[in-house]
């Protein structure tokens, strides 16, 4: 067992013990769960993640709940362990749970929460960040200043590429996939291929109703296609975003074949998840194509990066920061203490985890429910009439 670690005590003789694994923006969320009797221990130990030992040390004998995040591996171990400290709720501060056993958790009968509906247009702003900085160059013409290598205007100095009437291709037109669609379109009057199992209706309206207003007003016509293939988004597109979910058939979903076929000044842009990539595939296709330019929030072995990757020019590279707005962190906080809290007070579910509006306004009190719990079916968790 890990020694003791450092925490930081909130309404010390609180009803109920939960358990912070790290500290998260804002305040609300301390306030909803000390104001509802719960004794909150935030742990302040300075590690980027825990490990397994350390998340046992915190939850300890007694614990009735934990906010973990994505980091941290959410297994067997942990989830007997907190059902032994009478523990029953989780919650990632985050929308997607590949570090968390489901499975695990529903056997001990620990509710798992997630924090959807509150990062889709943060994210789809960061990808189309990391569009337009590919596209444009700006993280080498920025290292170029501070190195202090300008000496006058050239006629090729860091010449990119126009946005501006090409084609954005999107893969997983869903809800951050169909805001980036919209940002890129509107934006930069771009026309859209995209593949996704499921027709994008919505987006599809959207793309012809402006096509509509543009010519209207003189403009150029704007397009949408739904392509048959993936293969068929990576061939015709100039600007591709990657916005599947990952499973099985999405690992390594861009690899050396599929790259292949991409166009050799394209730019492929990765604010989904790591391992849909083969990094090592893409390492060596940017030394190939020095035009050819991708722009990357995550990593296939977070916090790493495959060899080579951070020494290509043609790359822009963030720390896994999509989500990564003081409106969205803050709003992710209180979505997972709410799950907590909500597990622990028997409040029924949220009827729709996407439409989580109602517990983000400061100015109420939050509904009486739980807003997402991804195994409430399997634990048999009744649904809010809210």
């Amino acid at each position: 067992m890990a020694k003791p670690i450092s925490i930081q005590i909130w309404n010390p003789r609180g009803k109920y013990r939960v358990v912070s694994t790290k500290p998260m923006p804002g305040s609300r969320w301390i306030r909803l769960l000390t104001d509802h009797d719960c004794r909150l221990e935030i742990c302040t130990e300075k590690k980027t993640i825990l490990s397994v030992d350390d998340i046992l040390a915190l939850i300890g004998d007694k614990c009735d709940g934990v906010i973990g995040q994505l980091t941290e591996d959410w297994g067997e171990t942990l989830f007997s362990a907190l059902s032994r400290a009478g523990g029953s709720a989780f919650s990632n501060m985050a929308v997607g749970f590949n570090n968390v056993d489901v499975k695990a958790a529903t056997k001990y009968g620990v509710a798992v929460g997630n924090t959807p509906g509150v990062l889709t247009e943060t994210t789809a702003e960061l990808a189309a960040a990391l569009s337009l900085a590919a596209a444009r160059r700006v993280v080498e013409a920025d290292m170029f200043m501070r190195a202090g290598l300008y000496d006058g205007w050239l006629p090729h100095l860091f010449v990119g590429n126009l946005l501006k009437g090409q084609t954005v291709g999107v893969i997983g037109a869903g809800r951050i996939g169909s805001a980036y669609a919209r940002m890129m379109i509107e934006g930069f009057k771009m026309n859209l291929i995209y593949y996704d199992l499921y027709q994008a209706t919505r987006l599809e309206k959207f793309v012809t109703d402006y096509g509509q207003f543009l010519q209207s007003i003189g403009e150029q016509l704007v397009t949408w296609k739904r392509a048959a293939t993936m293969h068929d988004v990576l061939r015709e597109a100039d600007v591709i975003s990657l916005h599947p979910i990952l499973d099985k058939t999405t690992h390594h979903l861009i690899n050396k074949d599929s790259l292949s076929i991409m166009k050799k000044e394209a730019i492929l842009v990765n604010a989904s998840r790591g391992p849909v990539i083969d990094e090592a595939a893409l390492v060596e296709h940017l030394k190939a194509n020095p035009m050819f330019r991708v722009g990357l929030d995550v990593f296939e072995e977070e916090p790493f990066m495959k060899p080579g990757l951070a020494e290509q020019k043609n790359t822009v590279i963030v720390p896994h920061i999509a989500s990564a707005s003081k409106w969205t962190r803050e709003g992710m906080a209180t979505l997972a203490a709410l799950n907590v809290l909500g597990k622990i007070k028997g409040y029924p579910l949220w009827s729709d985890p996407n439409r989580v509006a109602p517990f983000l306004d400061e100015n109420s009190q939050p509904p009486t429910a739980c807003p997402s719990i991804v195994n409430g079916k399997q634990l048999g968790l009744t649904t809010s009439k809210l």
